[in-house]
C-alpha cells in the first residue's frame, strides 16, 4: 500500500481539506472498504469513515462507493480529509453574521475585518465558526461536528482580510466544495492596495510558499521551487496612485498569506500589512505633509488592505454556477478615495 499526501500540514493552505491517495497492494484479499480505510488512516473511527464514504469524501478509481464495497488489488482510493482538525469543542455563540446567500446546502458570508475564521490557539471564541455553529443549530438542534465536520468550513481567509467565504450545510455539500477547492476550480478574486507603482498592467507570479525560515508566523516566497508548496497568483492593475497601486489578484492556488507573500516578492508589499512591513512608508516623498497623509490613511484602514471581492463555485446540488460579489468595505474605500484626492491635488499643484 502506498500513500501520498497532496498537501502540506494545515499551516500552508487556505483550503481545509487534504487529499490522501492510496494504491491497494497486489496481494490484497477482498476486504470491506470502511474497515480497510480505518486500518490505514491514523485515528479514524469506523463511524467517521462510514459517514465520510456516505457523504462522497471517498472515491475508488474515481467513483463514489458504498461502505460495503470490497477493495481489490490495484484500486486507487482517494479520501478527502480535514487537515489537522482541531479537537477543541466548538462553542455555539450568538454572533451576528453577514449572510449574503443561504439555502439548504450552502451559505455565503461576508466576513468583517478583525474576525478569525475558526478557533485555534489564543482564539477559542468569537470566531466566525462559533457564530455559524449557533446559526446552524437554530435551524437544526441535532447538527454537530460529528454530522458536519467543522460546521461545513472548507476554506478560510486571514483575520484582517474582509470578504466572501462559503460554507457547506451538509456533509455532501462539504465534500463537493472541498473537491472544487482542491482542484482549483473555485473562482476567487481579491482587491488589494499595494505599495509602489506596479510596472506591468497585468502579470502572473509563480513562486513556492513556505514558512519563513526566521519568523515562524510569517511565510516567504521560494522562487527556485525546492521549498514549500506551488503557488500561482494572477494580478492586474485597476488604478494607479503613483506611490501605491490598486490591483486585482486572482488565486489559482490557495496558500496561506499567498497574495501578501507574492506581492511582497515582486516588490509591492500590501498597504498597512504590519506583518510584512507594509505599515511603514515604502514609497513617496520625505515631506512631513506626506508622512501625515499616510499616517491618516493607516488610521482609516488599520489593517492589511485586502478584500475577497468575488467568489464563484458550482452549487453542490443544482450543479449551477454561483457567483457572488462583495463591495469594498468602508475602510478600504475611504483610503482609496483619499489617494484619488491626493493625486488630483498633486496634479493641480504640479
Amino acid at each position: 500500500m502506498h500513500e501520498a499526501n497532496d498537501h502540506l500540514p494545515e499551516e500552508a493552505s487556505e483550503e481545509l481539506y487534504e487529499r490522501k491517495t492510496f494504491s491497494v497492494d497486489k496481494g490484497q484479499e477482498p476486504f470491506r472498504i470502511d474497515k480497510w480505510v480505518q486500518m490505514h488512516i491514523e485515528g479514524a473511527t469506523r463511524n467517521k469513515v462510514q459517514r465520510g464514504i456516505e457523504a462522497g469524501f471517498l472515491t475508488v478509481n474515481g467513483k463514489v462507493v458504498k461502505s460495503n464495497y470490497k477493495v481489490k488489488p490495484g484500486d486507487e482510493i482517494v479520501m478527502m480529509s480535514l487537515i489537522n482538525p482541531d479537537h477543541t469543542e466548538l462553542k455555539a455563540e450568538n454572533i451576528p453574521l453577514n449572510i449574503v446567500y443561504e439555502d439548504d446546502a450552502v451559505m455565503v458570508l461576508n466576513k468583517p475585518a478583525n474576525m478569525v475564521v475558526h478557533p485555534g490557539v489564543g482564539n477559542f471564541s468569537g470566531t466566525l465558526l462559533n457564530g455559524v455553529a449557533y446559526h446552524l443549530q437554530q435551524q437544526n438542534p441535532q447538527i454537530d461536528e460529528e454530522a458536519l465536520p467543522r460546521f461545513g468550513l472548507v476554506h478560510r481567509i486571514d483575520k484582517n482580510t474582509t470578504g466572501l467565504i462559503v460554507l457547506a450545510k451538509t456533509a455532501d455539500a462539504a465534500a463537493h466544495l472541498a473537491k472544487q477547492f482542491f482542484n482549483h476550480t473555485v473562482q476567487r478574486k481579491y482587491v488589494a492596495l499595494v505599495w509602489g507603482d506596479v510596472q506591468e498592467e497585468a502579470g502572473t507570479i509563480e513562486a513556492h510558499i513556505a514558512r519563513h525560515r526566521q519568523y515562524r508566523k510569517m511565510f516567504d516566497a521560494y522562487p527556485d521551487g525546492e521549498t514549500g508548496k506551488h503557488a500561482i497568483t494572477h494580478y492586474k492593475v485597476l488604478e494607479r496612485f503613483n506611490y501605491v497601486t490598486l490591483v486585482e489578484c486572482v488565486l489559482e492556488t490557495g496558500r496561506t498569506h499567498q497574495i501578501r507573500v507574492h506581492m511582497k516578492h515582486i516588490g509591492h508589499t500590501l498597504f498597512n500589512d504590519w506583518e510584512y512591513g507594509g505599515d511603514k512608508i515604502l514609497k513617496g516623498t520625505i515631506y512631513t505633509k506626506y508622512k501625515q497623509f499616510v499616517d491618516n490613511c493607516f488610521a482609516l484602514c488599520p489593517r492589511c488592505a485586502l478584500h475577497a471581492r468575488t467568489l464563484g463555485f458550482i452549487h453542490p446540488v443544482t450543479q449551477k454556477e454561483m457567483f457572488f460579489e462583495s463591495p469594498l468595505p468602508d475602510d478600504m474605500a475611504q483610503v482609496i478615495e483619499k489617494w484619488r484626492n491626493y493625486m488630483l491635488h498633486r496634479k493641480e499643484n504640479g
